[in-house]
């Protein structure tokens, strides 16, 4: 059966969350938002592309910083409204060159930065 991004469950915004996730060590590396182009471009290419909110654009992750997500496999979750993305991750995942944008922990009540920048 063909999958068609237009069966997933979107947001009032046209958006769905999408979880990157590496498909070697299983950490999860970031969220951000994919619309059904996005999802169908990443399906299509298999280099993630993600809608950024900010911009009102596409994102192919990594254009830019060289730190490229490379599509393994996309999941669907039960209910059809969030997204599993399994990559192979060039370099940081994070803006803050950290290898996971989940670099905080909250543990009783305090914060505890649980991985540096990479150099």
């Amino acid at each position: 059966m063909r999958f068609d991004p237009a069966t997933l469950v979107y947001d009032d915004h046209g958006l769905i969350p999408a979880i990157a996730q590496d498909h070697v060590s299983g950490k999860v590396l970031m969220l951000a938002w994919m619309n059904a182009d996005a999802v169908a471009r990443t399906l299509e290419t298999g280099r993630v592309t993600y809608w950024s909110r900010s911009r009102q654009a596409f994102w192919v992750k990594g254009e830019t910083s060289g730190h490229v997500q490379e599509l393994v496999e996309m999941r669907v979750d039960c209910d059809r409204d969030c997204l599993l993305i399994l990559v192979e991750q060039t370099g940081p995942a994070c803006h803050t060159n950290r290898r996971s944008c989940f670099y905080t922990g909250i543990k009783d009540g305090a914060e505890t930065e649980l991985m540096a920048p990479e150099v």
